[in-house]
Formats: C-alpha cells, structure tokens, sequence
C-alpha cells in the first residue's frame, strides 16, 4: 500500500484520510491519502510516475493529462479520491517492456516533440481521440489536442505524428 500525506505543523486537529483504491496502468493499487491531493501529485510524488507533467495548475496546459476510464482528464485539479474505483492511464502505461506504442513511434517518426515537456499530455488527449476515433481528419486532431499547449513547435508535426499513429492503428 502506498502512502501519501503532506505534513503541516500549522495545521491543528487531525487531517483525516482516505484510502482509496485505483488501477493505474492496468496495476491495482492502495492508496492512503489526504481527500485534499491532487491526482497529479499522487501518480507524480506517490506513485513515482513522472511522466505527468505539472505546467499551469490550472487546467490551461494540459501537460497533465492522464486517461481516467479511458477519457483525457487534466489531473492537476482532480482530486485523487475522485480516481477512487477508476482505471487511470499515464504516459508510462502506453509503451510495452519491449515496443513502443504507435502514438510514442508517431511522435519519433514525425518529429512531434521539441523539449517534450508537452508530449505526455498529447500523447495521452491523442489516444483518447484515436480510440474514440480510429480515422481522424487534421481538424479532429487539432480540436482533440485544443486543450494541450505547446510552447515549442507550431502544432503541425504533433498533428503529422497523431495521424501516423492512426493509420498505423488502422493497419494492425
């Protein structure tokens, strides 16, 4: 079981906690934990998965999405005892121990990333368009990454990656 508590010492009383017990990357696990956590801060900090990103805290960036039951979900402001009982997906869950998926090779082969802090986040609001939608038009792919931002590139090889990865989907 795996432990997540932030100690305050200006905090009076106790801080109660919930355990909580969620799937992550097809893994159960139990979790202790403030109901005050932040999904993000529970994959990141508790559970070690750094593949999800913190930019903005506010939803506006993206870098943070995770699929929750297979839906893109900004996990910087979900509480993790809303995951409670739901099947979480990160980045680290998308690859094989011996292949990478085909979104990871899309992104490889198109040369989808720069600094590549964004790419867990459009990988993952990619994966759910493509389940979603296994043949996608450039604007379906544009409007499904709306909500991730980029810093570095103009968009236009992330969609080129997206769309590899689709037809590679397609033909398997």
């Amino acid at each position: 079981m795996t432990s997540v508590h932030e100690i305050h010492e200006e905090t009076t009383g106790d801080v109660p906690i919930r355990r909580i017990t969620v799937t992550v990357n097809g893994e159960r696990r139990v979790v202790e934990c403030e109901p005050r956590l932040l999904l993000a801060h529970l994959l990141r900090q508790g559970l070690g998965l750094t593949g999800t990103h913190m930019g903005c805290d506010t939803t506006n960036c993206g870098a943070c999405t995770v699929l929750v039951d297979g839906r893109a979900v900004k996990s910087c402001t979900m509480l993790a005892v809303q995951a409670d009982g739901h099947e979480v997906t990160t980045v680290e869950g998308l690859a094989t121990a011996s292949e990478l998926h085909p979104l990871q090779e899309g992104f490889r082969e198109e040369h989808g990333l720069q600094c590549g802090f964004c790419t867990p986040g459009m990988m993952l609001s990619a994966k759910a368009l493509l389940d979603e939608n296994p043949d996608p038009s450039e604007e379906d792919v544009r409007w499904a990454l709306s909500g991730n931002l980029c810093r570095c590139t103009g968009y236009q090889n992330i969609v080129k990656s997206v769309l590899w990865a689709a037809a590679k989907l397609r033909s398997e």
